[in-house]
């Protein structure tokens, strides 16, 4: 069953009622793609799809619950995305990629990146195991981003004779122009280690300390002021944020438009649902 955005309000109100404390509420809401808990100041949001936490609309849409009810709270100032020690995730679900769900699932995976991007809280990747394609994009995102040194990275859509369209607008921002073109461009998986030396991530350490990484910079965090994070965050990212979204809008038309039309695309997407190599037309 799918979570409707009154739920959580609902539980929110019978918790009140009850005198129950939040975080105890949160633990019986019905997410089925994510973990959610609450301590203040700090929400958790932990992909738990099973193999290798598939981003399918399901947890597109459990996700963008998650964070309108964050971003409600005013005594939350933080949030920790992660996954499993093996898999943050390995990307957008490829199956929703046929002409008939594209353009939906597009609009619920753009509008998770978009609110992360007006978001007043500190948002916080700890990544472990492979994070690839929407997930990388997912991490990208993030304020502030500590992995593992084995971790493995990358952003492989051109392989399915595609383009990762988030990364497209915002990785040359962080990594630069010729970094963000070897990675998409090619496709390849890279480390922890090279994602925070070219800038993807603040610090890099060994997969048993990335918890400890994360706790740290959460009593760190928790030291300061809740409104003024929010309002460096609102002054940091007021002109990137106009920017990312006109960014976003034409990657997404380029995407929907042109690229989903060609046969190649179709035929990428079908290869890697059937397990095969692709077998490219040029058209």
């Amino acid at each position: 069953m799918r979570i409707r955005p009154g739920q959580i309000s609902q539980w929110l109100c019978l918790c009140d009622s009850t005198r129950l404390r939040y975080p105890a509420c949160v633990s019986q809401l019905s997410f089925h793609r994510i973990s959610y808990h609450v301590l203040p100041p700090v929400a958790r949001i932990t992909l738990n799809h099973p193999p290798v936490n598939v981003i399918d609309i399901a947890m597109m849409e459990e996700i963008a619950v998650a964070l309108a009810e964050v971003e409600s709270r005013s005594e939350i100032a933080i949030v920790v995305f992660s996954g499993g020690d093996q898999m943050f995730s390995a990307g957008v679900d490829v199956a929703a990629h046929t002409p008939e769900r594209i353009e939906e699932m597009l609009a619920k995976l753009h509008a998770i990146f978009r609110a992360m991007v007006t978001s007043r809280k500190v948002l916080v990747a700890a990544v472990t195991g492979n994070c690839l394609g929407g997930g990388a994009e997912l991490a990208m995102m993030c304020d502030l981003v500590i992995t593992a040194e084995s971790a493995a990275w990358g952003f492989p859509e051109i392989r399915l004779g595609c383009f990762p369209p988030v990364a497209a607008t915002a990785l040359a921002a962080l990594v630069g122009q010729k970094k963000a073109a070897e990675w998409i461009l090619t496709g390849r998986t890279f480390g922890g280690g090279e994602a925070h030396a070219s800038g993807l991530a603040n610090a890099v350490v060994s997969q048993a300390d990335v918890e400890a990484r994360v706790d740290q910079l959460i009593e760190e965090l928790g030291r300061l002021s809740r409104p003024a994070l929010a309002l460096a965050k609102k002054a940091m990212y007021a002109w990137d944020s106009m920017h990312f979204d006109k960014g976003l809008g034409r990657a997404e038309k380029i995407y929907l438009a042109e690229l989903m039309k060609t046969e190649d695309a179709r035929e990428g997407v079908q290869a890697f649902l059937e397990k095969r190599e692709p077998r490219w037309k040029g058209r």
